[in-house]
């Protein structure tokens, strides 16, 4: 097979071979309807033609959406409680903590979305063009858990907001089963055409931008003090709960099923991939727009943090009561009357603040909490959604999608929410987190892998410098979350061998699935030749990449913009075998 494609293009000089892999790619239309990912496919969003080589504000417009789409993940409750959690514990001294993740989070969600761009493929259909069937579920298994942690947290987020804003009428469990129901809004709104769901995503942070402001400015924090606390990479004094926050933080900010998300919604832009010029402007365009709403993202991020720093840093649980019963608040009485600093979360959150600064900051803030939570929500159903056809080449109706997830997330926290007390809920957030941050790796090195292939992404392929901070931030943060993990197992579960031993099966397990992941990279990258001494290697990696690369050009799926480059990867490789 490799060598009936070799000969078709062997007397061809390399300026004639490298052709658009679109243009290759329509020279097979024999799919199956099912193997066609058609979600963007009738509604996609036209690019304006410009007369002008230079920048454009109509096409940054037409570009604008995915990114701002992406960006929620950053602004979901569980972030926002990492957010005043960091306020508490360290002041204002973890914000280039938050800084440093939403720049390496921008960096990745850079390269996620120049996949869905250049090759027409989002990360899962790739992810199923490129592994073995065992590994490959075995991933879409983590990248699942990763979206119903994440849905899990909004159910949170929504059922705490619901319970604040009614003053404990609607109970916790209630405010949980609305969630419920409220999600296929997504389905009705999604059917209105794409544009007006990015329109309601704008208003969405628009609103948590407005109501975090608000906090922000009525507390009026020390401006000098933010400015030192983002800029100065140092936390002076900070003892082993603000480190471990700082470690939190990470975790929080960069979501793995957010890669899978960014690199399919790019391809609602009808972009020409005939052309590499036309690539080349969508990919500049889509980064512009990601920095846009990642700087949004990081403004509100920062006023919760500083919201927090300036009104709970070094505050006993006895103070704020005190400050609760002077104001006349009812709700005084969860924080109780010891000398223990105050464990932040977003329900004790909204009470400070209705206690502190009167019972408007309470309710905006709470509002606040609900657009969070109602966006994520959404951006989770399209994770889902996108995972499932990925990896599974495999097309489920949307309400059917929606209900599976959403029935799996509310499950456990409606029990939690009925027969445990408020804290149950938040110390919910926190394991949910670091289940997110243990999948991180079956984002980062996939994504990595194939943007780092010239064989996938032709003369869009990472540079060598991009590679080497890639791979080197990657193993930061995934050493930084494993670290966290750890910990929290070893603060939680240190007497519990049952549950010890269990963490080490699982751990096992999780390592192995990692190792396949980076040597399968070094076989996409074309390293064989450095495991020829493992058979097992050369059997079950290098050949499955070889003839991957193979099949999703035959299939039709492949998107490369140079099949020469394809050609020559495929014949190296198969020389060292």
């Amino acid at each position: 097979m490799a060598s009936h494609q070799g000969d078709r293009y062997a007397d061809k000089t390399p300026q004639e071979g490298v052709v658009n892999a679109a243009m290759f790619a329509d020279e097979n239309t024999n799919l199956s309807p099912s193997a066609k990912q058609t979600y963007f496919k009738d509604h996609q969003i036209l690019i304006p033609d410009s007369e002008t080589k230079g920048f454009s504000f109509r096409k940054l417009w037409a570009f604008t959406g995915p990114g701002f789409l992406m960006s929620i993940a950053y602004l979901d409750p569980g972030n926002i409680q990492s957010d005043l959690k960091s306020g508490s514990t360290a002041m204002y001294k973890l914000l280039w903590v938050l800084l440093s993740a939403t720049l390496l989070g921008l960096l990745m969600q850079r390269l996620s979305a120049r996949l869905g761009v250049v090759t027409g493929l989002h990360l899962a259909e790739m992810c199923f063009r490129q592994y073995r069937k065992l590994p490959r579920l075995l991933v879409w298994i983590m990248i699942e858990v990763a979206i119903i942690g994440s849905d899990m947290q909004e159910v949170i987020g929504t059922a705490i907001a619901l319970n604040l804003l009614s003053n404990s009428l609607i109970p916790l469990w209630a405010g949980v089963l609305i969630t419920a129901v409220d999600t296929f809004t997504f389905l009705l709104l999604d059917r209105y055409g794409l544009r007006k769901l990015e329109l309601l995503f704008g208003i969405l942070i628009s609103v948590m931008a407005i109501a975090f402001g608000y906090e922000y400015v009525v507390v009026a924090p020390n401006q000098i003090e933010v400015l030192k606390g983002m800029f100065i990479p140092w936390c002076e004094n900070c003892d082993s709960r603000a480190l471990l926050q700082a470690v939190g933080i990470i975790g929080a900010v960069i979501m793995p099923h957010n890669m899978y998300l960014h690199s399919a919604l790019v391809k609602s832009r009808d972009v020409d991939r005939k052309k590499p010029e036309k690539v080349k402007e969508a990919n500049r365009y889509f980064f512009i727009e990601a920095c846009i709403a990642l700087f949004v993202s990081f403004i509100i991020n920062v006023f919760v943090v500083s919201v927090f720093a300036h009104g709970l840093y070094d505050k006993t649980n006895y103070q704020v009561h005190n400050v609760c019963v002077a104001s006349g608040n009812d709700m005084a009485d969860i924080f109780p009357k010891d000398n223990e600093y105050v464990d932040a979360d977003l329900y004790k959150g909204g009470v400070f603040l209705g206690c502190q600064f009167g019972i408007a900051a309470m309710y905006i803030w709470t509002i606040g909490i609900l657009a969070a939570g109602q966006s994520s929500t959404m951006t989770g159903c399209y994770s889902g959604q996108f995972a499932m056809e990925g990896f599974l080449n495999l097309q489920w109706a949307r309400w059917k999608r929606v209900l599976l997830t959403r029935t799996v997330a509310i499950v456990p926290t409606f029990f939690v929410a009925f027969y445990s007390q408020i804290n149950d809920m938040n110390d919910m957030n926190d394991y949910l987190n670091s289940i997110m941050s243990l999948q991180l790796p079956f984002a980062l090195i996939p994504t990595i892998a194939f943007t780092s292939s010239k064989a996938i992404m032709g003369d869009f392929a990472n540079g060598t410098l991009t590679i080497i901070a890639s791979f080197l931030l990657a193993a930061v943060v995934i050493g930084i979350n494993t670290y966290y993990v750890v910990q929290l197992v070893i603060d939680q579960f240190s007497t519990n061998y049952a549950v010890i031993a269990g963490v080490l099966i699982f751990g096992v397990f999780y390592l192995l699935l990692c190792l396949y992941l980076f040597l399968h990279m070094m076989a996409t990258l074309g390293f064989c030749k450095s495991f020829s001494n493992s058979s097992f290697v050369e059997k079950y990696i290098c050949s499955s990449a070889t003839s991957n690369f193979i099949l999703s050009n035959q299939s039709n799926y492949s998107r490369s913009t140079s099949v020469m480059a394809l050609e020559d990867s495929i014949r190296h490789q198969a020389g060292e075998l």
